[in-house]
């Protein structure tokens, strides 16, 4: 059967449309759409074709990393270690207007580097500072505001499962995306320290000091140790992960695996294993990674028709031909990715919108790894902006009920690190070596 190529981007989109907004989980409108329209186009043939392209991406190496990212983050997870490092860096900095909440973002900035799962990060520091700044009369909406915010920087900060699935998606370099997402993830972690810091002097009472009888409960020496000995087992990680895909020693796939087995003996070495914790986190890693791969599968089905048919040329022109240039086809992308990501999950997004421009982009005139981080530091808002910010949701479910933390509580705390993650935007517009730098030096 004959589909003219507009046609054919309009039928798909619309058939991805209604079955987002009836309620249908992404995957299935995303694969309904490949599966009808391919056979409407190529006939049985597309069964085939669909089923080669769908094999070939969910069993390429780099999603071998998916579920050991994963896995490891869950097992960090369990350890309390997180608990330990927040206990030893609010000595440090519990004397400083907002230092519990800057802790909070320093914890995250950490964990996001060891963990990579926004779930997981969001309630680890939910369980082990909301009550703490609660109980010590911070403000509801900055207390929540900085978790959620931190927690998410577990999408940013390699090693990422976002960066894990951006790069097959893009075709490009997993070890790339992770070295071009370390600047732009310092950025935003010190953007959200200064904010705290600046509206805590000026708003005291919002985030008062710790007292001085808890300030002196220590000596600067015991503080010292406190800080080494719960950094300690983290940076060690960190330099076994990171460093090993860095250096060029080992690839992400590898390094994950390392990861996954250090992550495991951090366990054992507090006390916290045991077989019941085994065995929640590899369910937990089975669910995460079905997910990821189900919306793989079925997002390729969708691509894969939609480019066969010439959907993909009909978005070139369009986008090329677009008026303003390029930095408006740039505005008009970062827009409606910030739209999409207040209704979808940024699983959906990457494999569906990703694979379409990303064979436009060096036509702009962008560099392609530029581009990406401009998407992923993007789609943080999604984290962030109702009505489906998951970091509200993961924060909400996991508060204690007695603290008194209520959704509007949430929202209002998150909306001013939304802004904060816009004017990264620009910064990276401005200054886009903060991407760049560290990967030229790789």
């Amino acid at each position: 059967m004959i589909i003219e190529p507009n046609t054919l981007v309009v039928g798909m989109f619309l058939i991805l449309f209604f079955g987002v907004i009836t309620g249908f989980p992404l995957a299935l409108p995303v694969g309904a759409a490949g599966m009808i329209f391919g056979y409407l186009l190529f006939g049985d043939a597309s069964f085939d074709m669909i089923y080669a392209r769908v094999f070939a991406q969910v069993t390429s190496t780099g999603f071998m990393a998916v579920p050991l990212f994963v896995f490891m983050g869950g097992m960090l997870e369990r350890s309390g270690i997180a608990a330990k490092m927040y206990e030893s860096l609010y000595l440090v900095f519990g004397k400083v207007r907002g230092g519990l909440a800057i802790v909070s973002v320093i914890i995250g900035t950490i964990m996001a580097a060891c963990i990579g799962v926004v779930a997981a990060s969001v309630t680890m520091l939910t369980l082990v500072a909301l009550p703490v700044m609660i109980n010590r009369g911070y403000d509801k909406g900055l207390a929540t505001g900085s978790i959620c915010a931190a927690g998410t920087l577990g999408i940013l900060i390699p090693p990422s499962i976002m960066l894990i699935v951006y790069g097959p998606a893009a075709w490009i370099s997993v070890g790339k995306l992770f070295s071009a997402a370390f600047g732009p993830g310092i950025m935003l972690s010190l953007l959200y320290i200064l904010y705290i810091a600046i509206r805590s002097y000026l708003q005291p009472s919002i985030a008062p000091a710790a007292s001085q009888q808890e300030q002196d409960s220590y000596t600067a020496g015991e503080k010292l140790l406190m800080v080494v000995k719960s950094l300690l087992p983290t940076a060690i990680l960190i330099l076994s992960v990171l460093g090993a895909i860095y250096t060029g020693i080992a690839a992400p796939t590898e390094a994950a695996a390392v990861g996954a087995v250090m992550a495991t003996f951090i366990t054992v070495a507090y006390g916290r294993f045991s077989w019941k914790a085994f065995k929640d986190v590899s369910l937990s890693t089975i669910k995460i990674t079905g997910m990821v791969l189900l919306i793989a599968a079925c997002s390729t089905a969708f691509v894969s028709v939609f480019v066969g048919g010439g959907g993909g040329d009909v978005i070139e022109k369009f986008i090329l031909s677009f008026p303003g240039g390029r930095w408006a086809v740039f505005g008009v992308v970062m827009v409606i990715t910030f739209i999409l990501g207040a209704f979808i999950d940024w699983v959906g997004i990457i494999f569906v919108l990703v694979p379409i421009l990303s064979p436009i982009v060096p036509k702009l005139g962008f560099d392609p790894l530029w581009f990406a981080m401009m998407i992923i530091v993007n789609l943080q808002m999604s984290f962030l902006t109702p009505p489906f910010a998951y970091a509200m949701f993961f924060l909400k479910g996991t508060a204690d009920p007695a603290l008194g933390i209520e959704t509007k509580d949430i929202i209002r705390g998150m909306m001013p690190f939304v802004a904060i993650i816009a004017v990264g935007l620009v910064l990276l517009i401005v200054f886009p070596q903060i991407v760049l730098w560290l990967p030229s030096k790789m």
